[in-house]
């Protein structure tokens, strides 16, 4: 077991210096790209107790405790809400997005997009993204921790305490929305959708719960946890290799600043799902929440999905041969689900150039959303 530790442990090392040296190579070319995305944070303004009357009251329940003298304002159908639970140590950021019109027709009900963020991200990486900000949804981003990796951690005892991150937003978030906002409470009316450790997450999800979710969008996502340098990557963010995946994939970086927060303090290889090694089943918990292994994928019948990849980085590389894994397993189950491979990006738009990137990541939203919006519209 030790020498297979340590071979694992050297993967993630090469993988690491392979992500450093493509970073510049990822990130350069869209740095002054005139249609580049733009930074994924923005200046907020911390609202003590008065925030505008226009605002939805919110009030605690579905095991969450509101925080609101961190409630933080952006404009009024743009707000981010502070809460704390016993799923997770800390307190935690969800974003809401409102349609323009949401005060305005007061006996409307809404459909609701849940928008997953990569690792090193946080809520406010949709700002990065402005088709998800649409007048037909509420988009609701939910604090996925640095390297929460959309999961209930099998361990507990780290450096980072507490993280059922799966339990916080299927059985905590999903319904405090929908209790707090007038939403359209089904599955045809709901959708979820991530880039990079939120590829994963949506897919998951929404094989998790497809009783929730009824359409789904994975962007460069690690949605093939059977090829090691998806494994490595995991890795990588548990034991805080900074040079690793954020350098090309972070989301406060990607917009070519170079930036990068990295994943937090250090924690065990085997903390989020256990033991990678895939001896005597050792690695049975990454087989089990595989998003690409077959019995999962079946569990997306009748689901809408949709996936978006370039192959012009040494992460996106792999995100393309994950993508075409998951779309071929879907193909032989019998299962309609669309691919969109950009490539070198000169397909989607001149802000991609097919790597890592909310130059790609932004674009790609601009061409789902109205397909989503359709969508939504055909469900009644």
């Amino acid at each position: 077991m030790t020498s297979l530790r340590l071979t694992v442990f050297g993967a993630v090392l090469a993988f690491a210096a392979l992500t450093s040296t493509g970073a510049a190579h990822a990130d350069a070319p869209n740095a002054d790209a005139p249609n580049a995305a733009p930074a994924a944070t923005m200046p907020t303004a911390s609202v003590p107790a008065s925030v505008p009357a226009s605002l939805p009251a919110f009030s605690d329940g579905q095991g969450l405790t509101l925080v609101p003298e961190a409630t933080e304002v952006h404009s009024p159908v743009d707000f981010t809400l502070t809460v704390t639970t016993k799923e997770l140590s800390g307190k935690h950021k969800i974003r809401v997005l409102l349609p323009a019109g949401y005060d305005a027709d007061p006996g409307r009900r809404w459909p609701v997009t849940y928008f997953l963020h990569g690792g090193g991200g946080t809520v406010d990486d949709v700002a990065a993204a402005p088709a998800l900000h649409a007048d037909s949804m509420i988009t609701v981003v939910p604090d996925g921790g640095l390297k929460g990796w959309y999961a209930d951690w099998q361990m507990q005892n780290t450096a980072e305490g507490k993280a059922n991150w799966e339990t916080f937003h299927l059985t905590q978030v999903v319904p405090f929305i929908d209790a707090n906002l007038r939403t359209r409470p089904d599955r045809a009316h709901r959708a979820v959708v991530g880039l990079s450790m939120g590829g994963y997450g949506s897919l998951h999800y929404a094989q998790a719960r497809p009783d929730l979710f009824g359409h789904v969008a994975a962007l460069s996502g690690g949605i093939d946890f059977g090829m090691w340098k998806i494994r490595a990557a995991v890795l990588a963010t548990e034991l805080n290799i900074t040079g690793a995946w954020c350098a090309v994939s972070s989301s406060s970086g990607s917009s070519g600043s170079g930036d990068c927060t990295g994943y937090g303090p250090y924690v065990d290889s085997d903390a989020i799902f256990g033991s990678p090694y895939p001896v005597f089943n050792a690695d049975r918990v990454w087989r089990a929440v595989d998003p690409a292994a077959p019995d999962n994928l079946a569990k997306l019948a009748g689901t809408g999905i949709t996936l978006y990849t370039g192959n012009n980085d040494i992460i996106d590389v792999h995100t393309e041969a994950a993508s075409n894994t998951v779309k071929g397993r879907l193909d032989r189950l019998g299962i309609p689900s669309r691919l969109v491979d950009y490539g070198n990006g000169a397909s989607l738009a001149p802000s991609c150039n097919g790597g890592h990137n909310y130059g790609c990541w932004a674009p790609a939203f601009a061409d789902y959303v109205p397909r989503l919006e359709a969508a939504f519209a055909a469900a009644g």
